[in-house]
């Protein structure tokens, strides 16, 4: 009886700081989408801010101007929600795929999603559409090019986790050959910038129409992962050891990558590539809160949005011509990438 006596005090201790860790988690979130909202090269200060969002519901005196207005509205709060949300659901993308190909190197792009959505963001480039039409090309051709990988692995023979990774890294191989071909033939004065343009990503063309495109997928695919975080656990046991605990593992396995991959064409169909955000972020919040899913999952979904968030603040006001997000979170994520393959504990 002693050992247990000592057990349960130590859970419900891991159990309250990591439930501490998340409520810190969520009020940073909060704290740094609430300051994001007030910087930028034309400042809005917190009592106008307040009263701008407040006005929306209860009419308020105005004591702001109309072009305060227009760029809160139409600039600024769109482009800060769509980094909370593109960075929450890369983060936990990343922490999904680590947990179900128990593979902790693995990032959200790992079946292809990020190269097709950039060969059909340039074939809309090419054609000349519009972007919300671009958008829409490049969710429909990331959802076709993992629907490829999918279909290929099931026809394949072995182990069926090694096929879909190696499935990924060919059909990915064979869009970016697609990329390439549509940057040759594109008119070097106008396209072949909009397409290098949007392969670096940028939160630069956010509108709440582009918003309202993606928030139905982004909200039903972070829901299926945060409702299946236990399962996650189980995954990265093993197929036997989830059979005797009652789960289907290739069941588990195909919901999870489809919701994954999901909220992963979302995305990047929105904003182009914004790499290392599903690498980094997940080993950070193991590193902080632990290896269990049933925390890891929101713990990476919070800690991505104000992660992206952050870097989109200093890619926005470091310099007087924006940096693409995808320079900077590359910046960060390299190093970091070189330190969790060097350092001597287990990753």
């Amino acid at each position: 009886m002693a050992p247990q006596t000592n057990i349960k005090p130590a859970l419900s201790v891991a159990a309250r700081r990591a439930r501490g860790i998340l409520l810190g988690l969520a009020i940073f979130t909060v704290a740094v989408a609430a300051i994001s909202l007030m910087l930028g090269r034309y400042p809005i200060n917190p009592g106008e801010a307040v009263a701008m969002l407040v006005n929306q519901v209860l009419p308020l005196d105005q004591t702001w101007t109309d072009q305060q207005a227009t760029l809160f509205f139409h600039v600024r709060l769109p482009r800060i929600l769509l980094a909370l949300m593109v960075g929450c659901c890369l983060a936990v993308a990343g922490a999904a795929y680590q947990g179900t190909f128990q593979n902790p190197l693995v990032s959200p792009d790992i079946l292809g999603a990020s190269q097709g959505a950039a060969f059909g963001a340039a074939m809309a480039i090419l054609l000349g559409l519009s972007s919300l039409l671009i958008s829409a090309f490049a969710f429909a051709f990331a959802l076709f090019t993992v629907l490829l990988v999918l279909l290929i692995s099931a026809r394949a023979r072995g182990n069926h986790m090694m096929v879909v990774v190696l499935a990924g890294v060919m059909v990915s191989s064979l869009f970016q050959a697609g990329v390439s071909y549509a940057k040759l033939v594109a008119d070097p004065t106008d396209e072949l910038a909009d397409i290098t343009y949007w392969l670096m990503g940028s939160l630069t063309g956010a509108s709440m129409d582009k918003i309202a495109l993606v928030f139905p997928v982004m909200l039903i695919g972070c829901a299926v992962l945060f409702a299946l975080r236990w399962r996650i656990n189980i995954l990265t046991m093993g197929d036997d050891e989830a059979a005797t605990m009652g789960v289907n593992a290739r069941r588990t396995r195909i919901v999870v990558i489809i919701a994954a991959t999901l909220i992963t064409a979302s995305s990047v169909c929105v904003t182009g590539m914004i790499g290392w955000v599903g690498l980094v972020i997940p080993h950070l919040c193991r590193m902080l809160i632990g290896a269990d899913y049933r925390r890891l999952i929101p713990a990476s979904m919070m800690m991505g949005a104000s992660f992206l968030l952050i870097v989109d603040d200093i890619a926005r006001l470091a310099t007087t011509a924006e940096i693409p997000i995808g320079i900077l979170t590359a910046f960060v994520g390299a190093p970091f990438f070189l330190y969790l393959i060097t350092r001597k504990k287990k990753i």
